[in-house]
């Protein structure tokens, strides 16, 4: 249990990492460029996005969906807590200055990259025939195929 909660929490803290670097190249680097910052945070949702996909990927290779998507929600969760609420604190922001507007659009920003990459990583899984269940079907079909036939007499 204690395992599970440490990858939870390491998940967290790199989604939260990779939001504070993007936080801090717009506040050092493009200071008052609203474009190059818009430029900035779309790198920054793609990248949460590729992160989610590989450990969608890894994760259904080896784990029901049920127990892997629960760890993973857990920890966007929690990522998603921390880069709405501590993020803009870190760069002497307010998590509200930008109104309420932008911070549910920060929300469902995070979001919706957050589903994107976690469909398209366990999508390419399935599609490949990789994942947990297709691997359990695909053992099951080589023990029936293995046993021989009862012959059933009269």
């Amino acid at each position: 249990m204690r395992d599970r909660w440490r990858a939870i929490g390491a998940l967290a803290a790199a989604l939260f990492a990779v939001n504070v670097l993007a936080r801090l190249v717009i506040r050092f680097a493009f200071e008052g460029d609203d474009k190059a910052a818009d430029r900035v945070s779309l790198v920054m949702f793609v990248v949460i996005g590729l992160i989610l996909a590989v450990v969608a990927f890894r994760q259904g290779a080896t784990r029901p969906l049920a127990r892997w998507s629960a760890d993973v929600a857990a920890a966007v969760g929690v990522a998603l807590a921390l880069t709405v609420l501590v993020g803009p604190l870190l760069v002497g922001n307010n998590p509200f200055g930008g109104g309420a507007g932008l911070f549910f659009a920060q929300i469902w920003l995070y979001l919706a990259a957050a589903f994107a990459g976690v469909a398209i990583g366990y999508l390419l899984l399935t599609a490949l025939g990789r994942d947990h269940r297709s691997q359990l079907l695909k053992r099951y079909a080589e023990i029936k195929s293995a046993k021989p036939r009862k012959v059933v007499r009269r």
